[in-house]
């Protein structure tokens, strides 16, 4: 008898890790890891000249409400790019974001509305367009400077071209 209850509660314990285990919910730095953007590329047209940055966009709204949380960096010539069908006011936060960005507020047509330089990594402090605009820009923080990227300026994308959203 004493040998079935102690294979009867070695059951029960295995049954019971095993539940438990399906409980833990996945941290959200996992789920982030997982979420697949789609990659391609833009043109920054500066007075210092045309910069080619390698994006990520952000096209659903699961993507536009993750964007780069739980990055610990964002690499020099690269960003993610938030596009909007509408012209409106967009705003933005660094919440669960460690890495300080520059946002890039850009316009209808692919001008530079707006850039907030150096955004403060965790911060909740809502970052607005100021203005009616269809897309955001991140970029590390410094690059919009490092560039000579400056409002007036233009982005060339497809999001920017008329039919295209």
């Amino acid at each position: 008898m004493v040998h079935n209850a102690f294979f009867n509660r070695a059951a029960v314990l295995a049954a019971l890790f095993s539940f438990l285990s399906m409980m833990i919910v996945m941290p959200p730095w996992a789920s982030a890891q997982q979420m697949q953007f789609r990659k391609d590329k833009l043109t920054l047209k500066t007075a210092s000249g045309d910069h080619i940055i390698a994006i990520e966009v952000a096209e659903t709204s699961e993507q536009k409400s993750l964007g780069l949380m739980f990055r610990t960096s964002v690499p020099a010539g690269t960003g993610m790019l938030f596009p909007y069908g509408d012209p409106q006011e967009l705003t933005m936060w660094m919440r669960n974001t460690y890495a300080s960005l520059d946002m890039v507020f850009i316009r209808r047509d692919g001008t530079v509305h707006r850039i907030e330089y150096a955004t403060e990594p965790l911060s909740e402090r809502v970052i607005s367009s100021k203005g009616v605009v269809t897309a955001v820009l991140e970029l590390a923080a410094g690059e919009a400077k490092r560039l000579g990227l400056k409002v007036g300026d233009r982005v060339e994308h497809d999001t920017f071209k008329s039919g295209k959203r």
